[in-house]
């Protein structure tokens, strides 16, 4: 079924106003004061122009908002922080979570269970005070929701640990048809399996349990070198890491940084290359592992040390005010000395590019082993993520995403067909066949039939329901 949500008319006030009289949140028009506010997200040069928006503070409120969208034939999307969010939402009921926000620490059983607004910040503040740690992101204002329903890449305890969607044991969800459900191995297997790698095509989720991991310190960092030396590091970055522990977690970014407030002084306004690292273990033996790489070249900031986990945000250093950009990922099968040398001319000291930063992510470890209670992840076995990001105002739209694409196609030879769906790119909403893998999309497809046979949750990267 094809859907023109650009057709679809206002939402007039008398028909709001049952719902109002519904929700203990907000329920917000066009023109009401905060809804603006409420819109917004996290990239400035995407915006959200929904006809109405519901930010809940209890389930029955979510429950209120997806039963006015079922009767008005429209349809949701959730928003947190808006890091990753799919077209504009026209006709749409925002269901706006941040008031979501409980946080519950568990420590004798190394579990948290957290609202749908939480962001990572939130989380690590609780969980290192008890000594613990969760498999968090690299922005700590990512939303915890989001991040986890599309698999959820650790930077810091991922290799060691595997995708966060391992690591839940349980959700709360609103389904299309306004019940609440509480899903997990047990209860509904195949809506836990769809839900955890899934990106939120499945039902509105309310509550979140998920373990917690007895660390407290880490020895991380990252060491910036000059961009003109983007080979050397580079290949002796590829050639370190493999031999590396499973409790070592690396990429390596390229980076052109930019001239302003709120970048580091030694590198604001210069050509780079990055070496991130996050290790489980001693610093000395943290020490002795990245002497290879330290020698390779003269260092312009080093920041690898050891620091209590509630710092870890330092280890990438990525804004944390909203910014305008463009971002896309592919997976790697393989990253070999021709695929070295490639990426090395388009993004090293000889390229025409004004992307802000490329990355790669070496995996492997647990990323590449099943969990216990297996989910819709589609990446494991892949050994590499790459991402590019370019920033820049809306008006530079076509030569911000023309710099993503340039890189990406020029690493085609080596790229995966399955995509890790968190860094997928707004436009390529309509690839998850592809993006799973068909038979993974096949099983995904049913469930979606069974949980959401409208697709009422098609603002996303989405799943359609599989056709009779």
């Amino acid at each position: 079924m094809m859907f023109n949500d650009t057709s679809l008319p206002p939402v007039l006030l008398e028909d709001a106003a049952p719902l109002r009289a519904a929700v203990a949140g907000s329920v917000l028009l066009p023109g009401d004061a905060g809804y603006d506010v409420e819109r917004a997200v996290w990239n400035l040069n995407h915006e959200l122009v929904p006809a109405i928006i519901v930010v809940p503070e209890s389930a029955a409120d979510v429950q209120a908002a997806v039963t006015f969208a079922a009767k008005h034939h429209r349809p949701v999307l959730v928003k947190t922080t808006g890091h990753q969010v799919v077209g504009k939402a026209h006709g749409a009921v925002v269901i706006a979570t941040h008031r979501l926000n409980d946080i519950t620490i568990d420590a004798t059983a190394r579990t948290a269970r957290v609202g749908a607004g939480v962001v990572w910040s939130e989380v690590i503040e609780q969980t290192a005070k008890v000594g613990l740690a969760p498999l968090n992101g690299s922005n700590p204002h990512v939303g915890v929701s989001g991040y986890t329903l599309g698999g959820g890449l650790s930077p810091t305890l991922g290799r060691s640990q595997g995708y966060a969607a391992d690591h839940v044991r349980s959700l709360d969800v609103v389904t299309a048809r306004g019940e609440v459900r509480h899903v997990n191995a047990r209860s509904e297997p195949d809506l836990f399996w769809a839900l955890r790698g899934g990106k939120g095509n499945f039902a509105v989720v309310i509550t979140l349990e998920f373990d917690l991991f007895p660390v407290s310190r880490l020895y991380g960092g990252a060491i910036y070198f000059p961009g003109e030396r983007t080979a050397d590091v580079l290949r002796a970055w590829a050639d370190w890491h493999p031999s590396t522990p499973e409790s070592m977690v690396t990429s390596i970014a390229v980076m052109r940084m930019p001239s302003m407030t709120g970048v580091p002084l030694p590198v604001r306004g210069k050509f780079l290359v990055s070496v991130r690292i996050a290790y489980n273990g001693t610093k000395a033996d943290g020490e002795r592992m990245l002497k290879p790489l330290r020698a390779v070249a003269p260092a312009v900031l080093d920041t690898v040390r050891d620091m209590p986990y509630a710092e870890v945000a330092s280890i990438h250093s990525e804004p944390t005010e909203p910014v305008p950009y463009y971002e896309r990922g592919i997976m790697l099968r393989e990253f070999p000395a021709q695929a070295q040398a490639k990426l090395i001319g388009l993004v090293g000291p000889n390229a025409k590019t004004d992307l802000v930063m490329v990355e790669l992510r070496a995996l492997g470890g647990m990323w590449d082993r099943e969990p216990a209670v297996p989910n819709s992840v589609a990446t494991r076995g892949l050994p590499y993520s790459l991402l590019a990001v370019s920033a820049g105002p809306l008006s530079q739209e076509q030569q911000l995403k023309q710099s993503v694409a340039d890189v990406l196609e020029g690493m085609k030879p080596w790229q995966a067909d399955r995509r890790f769906v968190n860094n997928l790119a707004p436009d390529e909403a309509t690839e998850a066949a592809a993006i799973y893998g068909p038979e993974r999309y096949q099983r995904l497809a049913s469930i979606k039939k069974t949980y959401d046979p409208s697709n009422m949750f098609r603002l996303n990267h989405n799943v359609k329901p599989a056709s009779d």
